[in-house]
């Protein structure tokens, strides 16, 4: 019994030794098939990453385009002590960084080091070349790992880290192109749209497609190019042709910037548009910023304020008013309309105007200006008539200008212009409000046979093998009928000939037009603030442009009144219109009417 006792126990001694050198095999295996062993890889897969598109003047230059960033990344334990200094000295030549500050993150690491983040392309190529020189000159030399025995040798591997979006108009044309924020898209660094053009069209700036090449490697993991390799094509996003030229849109802002400090304004707002097309040849801000250097001072100007601000646009108001009335054969233009001397009661509120005039005919109550006119006018619409009429003329409604973001404004319901009072202050440009580019698409009506269009920004997109593409567009729209709109169009030039408008005034060219001067509402109350505008035209024989001026809260002293302030701004750009050629002057007479 004893004999046998003992060999069950040798037995199950030696089962255990077996069992424990097998688990102990299986332990092993599965080691070495987790840990990295940093063995060469046969192939090597490249990917090149697709870019957005640019952004493109009209004069074909780019003010918004990305550039490639490069990441350069070593092993620290692949680099000979003896050569360190020539490492460092070499890269830091072509890459640009210090020396001193490449050296002490090198010996202060033990392991895969990312030395930049922010390589341009050119030096990427550089870099590449030197990772070769350096396998040539033995700056590199295999490390055995102590916990592994493997050996492995790495050399400098320079990839793509992203893409940076960079604006090289610095802050001309902001906010209307827009800015983007950064977003990290599978370890790549990407962008994407936050205001403006960049927003708005960022399903077609987007990039689209990458292109992957896999093929065998050689020994400084550089790709071999053969018949055995495959590759896919790179697809970046669309570029945007705007339709804005660069130099134009500059010399009006530098125009905005001198009133905006001469007036002391909040903001000046400018654009200038084709008549006939919609197309804006600029669209200009006094408070701009440099998307590349977005500051905390620059947050209250990242907004476009020509479709996010809306304000009571006074008397601008008065044309369209008018223009209904014609329309509605509810006026003729020299009935006589009594202004009794400037002061009229209206309700409990009593109605001024600046002048003091007993008695106007129609058409002078808008080249006057007067306020006790139009009101008395404006009674003759009826409650449908003046509710639709503005809706038609674009008012409550988006423009559907290509920038995100736009606000409608709002009018009174309808039964309210049943109300003598709402149709007295709606009017003349109160008790509603409208955005600067409603109102610029609105006037533009009077300059194009009564037939309202879709202003724009982008002309036509391009891919990244030249071929364009057409944008739709929106069809126009009959509003007034052409009877009206030209009668509309002189009484807008008689303004300026003779009336508010007189400083607008440019010797042989068609300028037509009309001023608004509108109190600002605060919690419910009007203050000693203002906003003044112009809006009309400019013609010669062959062009037609339809502008707008917007000069929010002047401050300086008896500089708020539109004729002073937004009308002088009007003719300046006239005078740049001219100077560029977009308008030849002619003799007056000979201005096609």
């Amino acid at each position: 019994m004893e004999q046998k006792d003992t060999r069950k126990i040798k037995i199950l001694f030696l089962f255990a030794i077996v069992a424990l050198g097998f688990i102990i095999f299986l332990c092993t295996l599965f080691y070495w098939a987790q840990i990295d062993r940093r063995l060469p890889r046969l192939t090597y897969q490249e990917h090149i990453h697709a870019t957005r598109g640019n952004i493109i003047s009209s004069d074909n230059f780019k003010v918004a385009t990305s550039k490639k960033l490069y990441k350069a990344v070593i092993d620290t334990r692949n680099i000979d002590p003896d050569k360190l200094d020539l490492f460092v000295n070499l890269y830091s030549l072509y890459s640009g960084d210090k020396n001193s500050k490449i050296k002490k993150r090198i010996l202060s690491h033990k392991g895969s080091l990312v030395l930049s983040y922010k390589i341009n392309s050119k030096s990427a190529k550089h870099l590449q070349t030197l990772s070769r020189k350096l396998f040539r000159l033995g700056v590199f030399r295999t490390y055995e790992d102590p916990k592994t025995g493997v050996t492995f040798l790495h050399g400098m591997n320079v990839s793509e880290s992203g893409e940076r979006r960079v604006y090289p108009a610095s802050n001309t044309l902001t906010p209307i192109v827009g800015y983007v924020k950064k977003i990290e898209k599978n370890g790549i660094t990407k962008v994407t749209g936050v205001k403006g053009l960049e927003r708005y069209y960022e399903d077609r700036l987007l990039a689209i497609q990458d292109s992957l090449t896999v093929g065998n490697r050689d020994i400084s993991n550089s790709i071999i190019l053969n018949r055995d390799s495959v590759s896919s094509r790179r697809i970046n996003g669309f570029d945007i042709h705007t339709t804005i030229s660069l130099k134009l849109q500059k010399m009006i802002e530098d125009v905005l910037d001198q009133y905006k400090k001469s007036l002391d304004a909040k903001e000046i707002i400018v654009s200038v548009m084709h008549s006939k097309t919609g197309a804006l040849l600029a669209l200009a801000s006094s408070n701009r910023y440099n998307p590349d250097f977005i500051k905390r001072s620059d947050y209250p100007n990242l907004n476009v304020s020509a479709v996010e601000y809306s304000y009571e646009p006074g008397s601008v108001m008065k044309s369209i008013t008018f223009a209904l009335l014609l329309k509605e054969k509810k006026v003729n233009p020299y009935d006589l309309v009594r202004t009794y001397g400037g002061k009229y009661k209206l309700g409990k509120r009593t109605i001024r105007d600046t002048h003091d005039f007993e008695w106007l005919s129609a058409e002078d109550v808008i080249v006057h200006s007067s306020n006790i006119g139009i009101l008395q006018l404006a009674q003759k619409l009826d409650a449908i008539e003046f509710y639709q009429g503005l809706k038609d003329f674009g008012f409550s409604g988006k423009s559907y200008i290509d920038l995100p973001y736009e606000k409608m404004g709002s009018i009174p319901p309808l039964y309210k212009f049943k109300s003598e009072t709402y149709k007295a202050t709606v009017g003349y440009g109160y008790g509603m409000t409208a955005t600067f580019m409603q109102v610029l698409k609105a006037y533009n009506v009077f300059n194009n046979n009564g037939r309202m269009i879709t202003p724009y920004i982008a002309s036509y997109f391009e891919d990244q093998d030249g071929k364009k593409y057409s944008i739709p567009r929106r069809g126009e729209k009959e509003i007034i009928p052409i009877s009206v709109a030209k009668r509309m169009k002189s009484i807008l030039i008689k303004t300026v000939q003779k009336g508010t408008g007189v400083k607008a005034q440019v010797e042989g060219i068609q300028v037509g037009g009309k001023t608004g001067t509108a109190h600002i509402a605060e919690d419910g109350k009007y203050i000693r603030q203002y906003n003044s505008s112009f809006f009309g035209f400019a013609n010669d024989k062959k062009n037609r442009f339809t502008i707008g001026v917007l000069v929010v809260r002047p401050k300086k002293k008896y500089q708020y009144f539109a004729a002073t302030s937004a009308v002088p701004i009007f003719k300046e750009i006239v005078l740049r219109l001219i100077e560029e050629k977009y308008l030849t002057p002619e003799s007056i007479n000979q201005v096609k009417q």
